[in-house]
């Protein structure tokens, strides 16, 4: 697996993620299919059948968090070229289209949150932003069609 980009906030983020699946909500579901178990035979439980394909979601998404926190890499604030847009950046934009402002911060996809604002650096817009300078006018083709965009600031987060 690449190295995946995290800010302090996010690698926080996916720790804490990981401490309460492997916790809490691992007992709850080992304790879930223990109960279902005890109601007979298990062919013909569905409730056992249930509490088995949670306990596979759950373990599934612990490998997840596991292999993205080993290879997780803290973005070196102190390494961002001065005046491109990176990975970490809150970016504020004017679609040229609507003169619409736009906000959203740069993040990689184990932290996007798009109804927080937080976009992909490899989603349309993301990979359209990187590297690019303040000021800059760029055309990013997005599902909706191509959208010319004007970079009116960029700060680290």
């Amino acid at each position: 697996m690449p190295d995946i980009y995290l800010t302090p906030e996010g690698l926080l983020k996916l720790q804490n993620e990981l401490k309460e699946l492997t916790g809490p909500r691992r007992r709850m579901v080992i304790q879930a299919v223990q109960v279902a178990r005890e109601h007979g035979d298990l062919s013909e439980n569905a409730e056992y059948d249930a509490a088995k394909e949670e306990q596979g979601k759950l373990e599934y998404r612990i490998h997840q968090l596991q292999d993205q926190l080993s290879n997780a890499k803290i973005i070196d604030k102190s390494k961002i070229p001065e005046g491109k847009i990176s990975i970490g950046q809150r970016v504020r934009l004017r679609d040229l289209g609507t003169q619409e402002e736009l906000e959203y911060v740069l993040v990689s996809p184990a932290e996007s949150d798009f109804e927080n604002g937080k976009i992909s650096n490899t989603s349309p817009i993301g990979r359209g932003l990187v590297g690019q300078k303040i000021g800059a006018t760029v055309e990013i083709r997005i599902p909706a069609g191509v959208r010319c965009y004007e970079i009116i600031s960029s700060e680290m987060v």
